[in-house]
């Protein structure tokens, strides 16, 4: 949980501070642009890799492995000279993070029990909802308090008490787990996957700064044979020394499979929603970054109180309903927000925003919490790495869509007449809002291919466990217990696949 939180407030909290590292490293827009880019883009690129790298050489020291250098990184971040230098520790940043956070579902995963697993997910959703809007608020603090002169930053190194505190916890208290049978590291698999996601995330990162040039769209386009050539490759690997990268099975599980895409869809909703709220609230309504930060403090708590309630009461009854009653949720806060934003123009207040952010947040958490355990309740424990790397990795790919996205829904509506910056940036943000809402609906319709609930044995699978093309898993291709889990379902103990 220490590490998840400080990869999330790590992302977070550099948007803040923005305009003070361009000030004081006197760095162009595309190096700007490249201090939260080359995070991100080194980030999804290894994520797979960095699961996979878990499963054979053990999680916890990955794990370790991954916060040293994470860690590591934020000091030189903290120590850099100019803008050249802030990038490159960046992008270290990014690979290192995605040594470390893969391990976490995934020592999650298999070191707690099914029906213990529920709770923990449900804390990991409120720390991922608690990072994520106060990152803002951290970054807020830091940079306008100027601690000893350092400006910007303490943003950066105030991750060294805390990865320190990491790496000696979990020396401690993370019991090491791998793969039960030897694995290989499936380096053609990485060259295709890393291209492919290259070829996908950099044009969309940095494709509005370059004007949308024609090559964007060609190597984006690109992308799809080579995540063809990639597919087609790890099918020629499992047959040949059962070693992919990715496990393509995986995807017979239904669970697994349609969590993949709620994941992917949401994570465009994150990626829109929470870049256009900052450049409206600082861009548009002029304010400082202490007060637009602390404007989501509501936000924070809605996403975990819900987040508890989430898992340990509400899924446990409901089922996949609890995911979907979310979306609708959400979308109800981002139509309050619709209202707000065009009652009040450019006087609007932050306790005028509390409410919609207050819905919102109620909503996400709804979301957030169930989804991880949603994906990975049905896979083996030995591909746990594998499955915790695409997690991420899909969740990534989904935000730098919604970043790309931005472009059209946002800077794309900024009408050129307006009468003053505020008013520009309130009508792009509402039209931006309804592309949140668009998308939400899709994310509500995908939940439908969510097993409504699982039986009681689903998701006690071991080591030896493996997936065959039901979807059930356990040594000999059966769920425990059951033929499948429409047949198996015990109604006093109903779980969310």
């Amino acid at each position: 949980m220490t590490a998840s939180f400080m990869d999330l407030v790590d992302v977070t909290i550099v948007n803040i501070a923005i305009p003070s590292i361009q000030e004081s490293t006197g760095a162009s827009f595309s190096a700007v642009q490249w201090v939260t880019g080359g995070y991100a883009l080194a980030f999804a690129i290894g994520l797979i890799t960095g699961g996979r790298l878990g499963d054979i050489h053990g999680r916890k020291r990955l794990f370790l492995i991954g916060m040293g250098g994470f860690t590591l990184a934020s000091a030189l971040c903290g120590l850099a000279g100019g803008a050249e230098m802030l990038v490159a520790m960046r992008i270290l940043q990014g690979g290192t993070a995605a040594l470390m956070v893969p391990q976490v579902l995934s020592i999650i995963h298999a070191t707690f029990p099914a029906e213990e697993r529920g709770k923990v997910f449900g804390l990991f959703g409120a720390v991922v909802g608690l990072g994520a809007v106060t990152g803002p608020l951290i970054g807020a603090l830091l940079t306008e308090w100027d601690l000893f002169g350092l400006g910007w930053r303490p943003i950066f190194l105030i991750n060294l008490p805390v990865g320190v505190a990491g790496l000696l916890l979990g020396r401690v208290f993370i019991g090491e787990s791998k793969a039960e049978r030897a694995l290989k590291l499936d380096l053609v698999g990485v060259v295709l996957a890393s291209a492919a996601l290259l070829m996908l995330i950099y044009p969309l990162t940095h494709g509005r700064e370059a004007g949308w040039p024609l090559w964007g769209h060609l190597v984006m386009a690109g992308s799809v044979p080579v995540f063809a050539l990639f597919v087609a490759y790890e099918r020629v690997k499992e047959r040949r020394d059962g070693s992919p990268l990715v496990e393509l099975s995986l995807f017979r599980v239904r669970s697994f499979a349609a969590g993949i895409g709620v994941q992917l869809t949401f994570g465009v909703v994150s990626g829109i929603f929470f870049l256009v709220w900052t450049l409206y609230m600082q861009l548009g309504l002029g304010w400082s970054p202490l007060k637009a930060g602390a404007t989501g403090i509501p936000f924070s708590i809605a996403i975990s109180v819900a987040a508890g309630l989430s898992v340990q009461q509400l899924v446990p009854r409901f089922g996949r309903k609890v995911l979907q009653a979310g979306a609708l949720v959400m979308g109800l806060g981002v139509l309050l927000y619709i209202g707000e934003a065009e009652r009040y123009g450019t006087g609007i207040a932050p306790w005028q925003m509390a409410l919609p952010l207050v819905v919102m947040g109620a909503g996400m958490g709804l979301i957030v919490a169930p989804i991880t355990d949603s994906v990975l309740a049905e896979v083996p424990k030995e591909h746990a790495g594998s499955a915790s790397g695409l997690i991420n990795t899909v969740n990534q790919v989904g935000l730098a869509l919604g970043l790309g996205l931005v472009s059209v829904a946002f800077f794309g509506a900024i009408p050129a007449a307006a009468p003053s910056v505020g008013d520009a940036f309130g009508a792009a943000f509402v039209h931006a809002m309804w592309w949140v809402l668009g998308v939400l609906a899709v994310v509500f319709l995908l939940m439908f291919a969510l097993p409504a609930r699982r039986s009681a044995g689903a998701g006690s699978v071991d080591g030896t466990g493996s997936v065959d093309g039901t979807g059930s898993v356990d040594g000999t291709g059966a769920a425990p217990g059951a033929a499948d889990a429409a047949s198996s379902e015990r109604p006093s103990e109903p779980v969310l696949v």
